[in-house]
């Protein structure tokens, strides 16, 4: 799988020594507020997230890590071709990481990938990365209630997808 690097960032693959940084973002419940799993409270759970990335086959995703300054942050990829995620520190938000990460996984998805259209599923509450999508040209699809069962509570979802000939904004600058 190939290394990614931005003006800041460097995207590559997870390892299995990415285990303690990965569990220190995703037992934090402000990281996990709008994800599909709760906060993990054991490494194992972390574990299992970690090997289901490693494992992606080839050719039907890609999933990267996320490095600032030498210190894992978050990943962000296509777990699964067409859909695209991503997860970051809450000590990082606010700076424009997010958006140099998903630019960087796009352009790749577009034109290495070749895959004609890129999909998001997001909590409607998580308004910050509505507007993150919204600003690298994802457009809203559909809506669905209660689609995702995060503990004891069913979320909603908002459906976007960005096409190849629309992502002109993945190529400027934030």
């Amino acid at each position: 799988m190939a290394v990614l690097r931005t003006e800041r960032l460097l995207l590559r693959p997870v390892r299995a020594d990415d285990i303690d940084a990965l569990h220190a973002i995703m037992r934090q419940p402000q990281a996990m507020a709008y994800w599909s799993t709760p906060p993990h409270s054991t490494l194992a759970e972390t574990a299992d997230f970690l090997d289901a990335m490693i494992s992606i086959p080839s050719g039907e995703g890609e999933d990267f890590v996320i490095e600032f300054e030498g210190r894992l942050i978050g990943k962000a990829g296509l777990y699964r071709f067409p859909d695209i995620g991503y997860l970051l520190d809450p000590a990082f938000w606010g700076r424009g990481l997010a958006t140099e990460a998903l630019r960087a996984v796009i352009s790749r998805a577009f034109e290495v990938h070749r895959l004609p259209r890129i999909q998001a599923d997001v909590d409607p509450r998580n308004a910050a990365s509505l507007r993150l999508l919204a600003r690298l040209g994802f457009r809203e699809t559909h809506r669905q209630a209660r689609t995702w069962l995060v503990g004891e509570q069913w979320c909603d979802s908002v459906y976007l997808a960005l096409d190849q000939p629309d992502c002109s904004a993945v190529r400027t600058t934030a």
